[in-house]
């Protein structure tokens, strides 16, 4: 009994011990890092990533764990970049002057420029993204091994080849803004292979899918709207938060050729069709092939089969030349249809609202119509006493008519 209960200690020691140095990689900020005017000041290093949290907050305390493992890897790792956190419900000085809106917000300080940080709050997403804005804007590949190293370690990259130009101030001046989304480099011609053709220099080329497209400014307009079209790659997994990324890149939309398909479209697929479902507003057949416009959420279904890559050119070529139908969009009409099925759906899934929670199911219900009940209620009161003061006034009127009336006959006798 006495070996166990030295073991147990020892074991609790321990653990207190693993937890200390844990935490000791994530420094806790307050206000006391603002200054007077509510510039923030250098918070402890050049390089920080940030995370605001509220201690109600139910995703924040999922992050906690997560956040102490970023801190000991790149702390192990001899990453420059420092962990911090802070909680905003506290220190309400601080997160103003970073305009936190919701839980958790994730940004980078980097020499006083602000990088936010939007994609999905897991380890792997936050490590690249503090590896990518925390290292170099442009990073130099000076040899072919770092150039297929870098292709093996990214699925999209971009590179400059050439000497110093416009073309290359431009590039830079895109790399300040869109390296929270994917990774810049820089190259001499013979660095690249043989097989990559680059019709002038200096060039921007990217890199993904097994193949590269290079810039034409002619054709491809500004060089910061390609990077931003072109940093996703031609097929991949898609969820609700890429799809709002790649609506927010602004792909164009005019009719191209077979070849130069990827520049009107995006091509991804989605695990389940529950996000599908919400946007048709029915019950999608899994596989289905569907388009989504996300300027104006609307869509477009193939009018036939889709059998061959023929019919799916044509069915793609349609919805640009606008011989396909499109259903959906964003009109005032389409949303309240969207708002009544999406209600429908809270209180239809499973388990259902009633039966696992039934005076929240009855408050989600109730709640809209009884407003509405208000609402008419004080616009028939309201309605009641105009009625009722021009009832007044008019017999106010006629007793002064009728005064008058006597007044005169009076005057007559």
């Amino acid at each position: 009994d006495v070996c166990l209960f030295v073991c147990l200690l020892l074991l609790s020691v321990l653990l207190c011990v693993a937890l200390v140095s844990v935490s000791a990689f994530v420094e806790e900020l307050d206000d006391s890092v603002c200054c007077m005017k509510g510039v923030y000041c250098v918070l402890l290093c050049d390089v920080v990533v940030l995370q605001f949290y509220a201690p109600w907050c139910t995703f924040c305390k999922q992050l906690d764990p997560v956040w102490h493992q970023i801190g000991s890897e790149l702390k192990s790792l001899g990453s420059p970049v420092n962990v911090g956190k802070s909680d905003a419900t506290t220190n309400t000085g601080l997160a103003k002057e970073f305009r936190v809106r919701g839980y958790p917000a994730i940004l980078m300080l980097k020499k006083g420029v602000k990088y936010n940080y939007s994609g999905p709050r897991t380890k792997d997403g936050i490590m690249d993204f503090a590896h990518r804005v925390g290292g170099p804007l442009i990073r130099s590949l000076s040899s072919l091994q770092l150039f297929q190293h870098a292709m093996n370690r990214h699925d999209v990259m971009f590179v400059y080849v050439g000497a110093t130009s416009q073309l290359k101030g431009n590039y830079a001046s895109a790399a300040e803004e869109l390296i929270v989304h994917t990774y810049f480099f820089s190259a001499t011609r013979d660095v690249l292979p043989k097989a990559v053709a680059l019709p002038s220099l200096p060039a921007v080329v990217v890199f993904k899918d097994g193949t590269y497209f290079t810039y034409n400014e002619e054709s491809d307009g500004e060089l910061k709207s390609w990077i931003n079209r072109e940093r996703f790659p031609m097929y991949f997994k898609i969820d609700s938060y890429t799809l709002y990324a790649m609506g927010e890149s602004g792909n164009i939309n005019t009719p191209q050729s077979d070849v130069n398909t990827h520049r009107n479209f995006y091509f991804g697929f989605m695990e389940g069709s529950d996000y599908i479902n919400g946007l048709v507003m029915g019950e999608v057949i899994v596989p289905s092939l569907i388009v989504i416009n996300l300027s104006n959420d609307g869509y477009f279904l193939p009018p036939g089969a889709v059998e061959t890559e023929r019919h799916l050119l044509d069915f793609l070529n349609g919805v640009l030349d606008g011989s396909v139908q499109c259903h959906g969009g964003n009109s005032a009409t389409q949303r309240i249809r969207r708002f009544i099925y999406d209600a429908k759906v809270t209180l239809t899934v499973s388990p259902p609202v009633f039966s696992q929670a039934p005076l929240l199911g009855c408050f989600l219900v109730g709640f809209p119509f009884t407003i509405l009940a208000i609402f008419c209620y004080l616009c028939c009161k309201a309605r009641s006493n105009v009625s009722d003061d021009d009832t007044d006034n008019v017999v106010l009127l006629a007793s002064s008519q009728q005064h008058r009336k006597k007044t005169t006959n009076k005057k007559s006798d």
